[in-house]
């Protein structure tokens, strides 16, 4: 039995299957894993049946951050002396100020005292200001590479994975374009790599009524936030294009956030008011039917790790459109069970869009059956589970 550390930045809701499952999937086999997290939410861990502990709020007002700080300091020194002390000479050697080393000492408090085989930062930016935390317990050190902390946060912090890179043990990727990514900002090509991708409960969105052609007007379906990375403007570009040749449709999308605004005068500058619902936030066991009752999904990202919910719609034997951002060339193959458009190009999806409208019956079937036996067949959740017990039993050279 191993005892394992994940690190998050907060506990994982009950639709983030991914680290559930992963930590299911542990505990199945008999390993104890030990959830450390940047803030406290107990109501969040509910069915996971593992320890929590979070670190110090350092939130709020300067006296009460230095309350919290002063407190967090005395208690790893009293409960972790040993590896308290071997952290601050570490930062020590690497020439970090008194400051910068107490810190570290700070942030680092709810994990010190823990003795641990494996600390697994479960994004790469969980392991800024830990880097050498894995060395003064002893622990070897994992981290996983998702989407935002590979290709968007070094972006706006240069060389920050650095000393991460000359600390681990393990690297575990969600795609290869994401480890392609890695390797320019430095990861060494020695490190051992595995990749695992993310999985679903694929029958939980099969279709029980099987595919029906594209119906008229054709019902188009995004799921997930209005963030600009998702692509938004460029997906109303391409469906004002469909507008304009005189193509009726229906788009619907499903979720929230800050560029709503922004959308919602990007419906009206294209005059689509008529033909764009917003449903704001949907609750994930609703999602299913939602697929059910349209006809192709579109995730036309300009950045996306991989992506659960195009999972989900092939499953549910969608015809799946996505941009060629990071994983989702992976996800879906292009030409057998969906079509993958050069990101940035709003000629291109609407061209695409097109193409999908005009195919035959039979063409759509077919693609739509290879879609859903894919996800079935290769991305399952207890696949996953399985790849992760590998991952800290044995070792492995490169990527594999």
């Amino acid at each position: 039995m191993m005892r394992i550390g994940l690190v998050l930045p907060a506990p994982p809701g009950y639709t983030e299957t991914f680290f559930r499952s992963k930590i299911r999937g542990l505990q199945e086999a008999g390993h104890e894993v030990i959830l450390f997290t940047g803030r406290q939410d107990k109501t969040s861990t509910t069915g996971l049946k593992c320890s929590m502990y979070s670190g110090p709020d350092l939130s709020g007002s300067a006296l009460k951050r230095f309350w919290h700080s002063g407190k967090a300091l005395l208690k790893v020194l009293l409960n972790a002396p040993t590896a308290a002390l071997k952290l601050y000479q570490l930062h020590r050697q690497a020439g970090d100020s008194i400051a910068q080393t107490l810190r570290s000492l700070i942030i680092n408090s709810h994990i010190l005292p823990h003795r641990l085989d494996w600390l697994h930062f479960g994004f790469a930016t969980m392991g800024v200001g830990r880097e050498w935390v894995g060395k003064a317990i002893g622990a070897k050190v994992a981290v996983s590479f998702r989407g935002y902390d590979i290709s968007i946060y070094p972006l706006k912090h240069d060389q920050v994975y650095d000393r991460l890179w000359s600390n681990l043990n393990k690297v575990h990727t969600i795609s290869d374009d994401l480890l392609n990514r890695a390797y320019e900002l430095g990861l060494p090509p020695h490190i051992p790599v595995k990749k695992i991708t993310p999985a679903i409960q694929a029958e939980h969105f099969l279709n029980p009524t099987g595919f029906n052609p594209i119906s008229q007007p054709v019902r188009i379906l995004t799921v997930g936030r209005m963030h600009w990375k998702k692509g938004g403007e460029l997906m109303l570009d391409a469906l004002a294009a469909l507008k304009e040749d005189g193509i009726p449709f229906e788009f619907t999308w499903a979720g929230d956030g800050p560029e709503k605004e922004r959308l919602c005068f990007a419906v009206h500058q294209h005059q689509l008011k008529e033909s764009i619902h917003f449903l704001g936030k949907v609750p994930h066991q609703r999602i299913p039917q939602l697929m059910h009752e349209h006809d192709i999904y579109l995730q036309y990202s300009i950045q996306e790790g991989f992506c659960n919910a195009v999972l989900e719609a092939q499953a549910a034997g969608m015809l799946t459109v996505v941009s060629d951002a990071e994983g989702l060339g992976e996800n879906v193959l292009a030409g057998k069970t969906g079509w993958v458009v050069s990101k940035l190009n709003s000629k291109a999806l609407s061209d695409t869009l097109k193409e999908i409208i005009n195919l035959k019956e039979n063409q759509q079937i077919e693609i739509r059956n290879n879609a859903s036996k894919r996800v079935q067949q290769y991305f399952r959740i207890e696949q996953q589970q399985q790849a992760f017990k590998h991952f800290y039993k044995t070792s492995f050279l490169n990527k594999e």
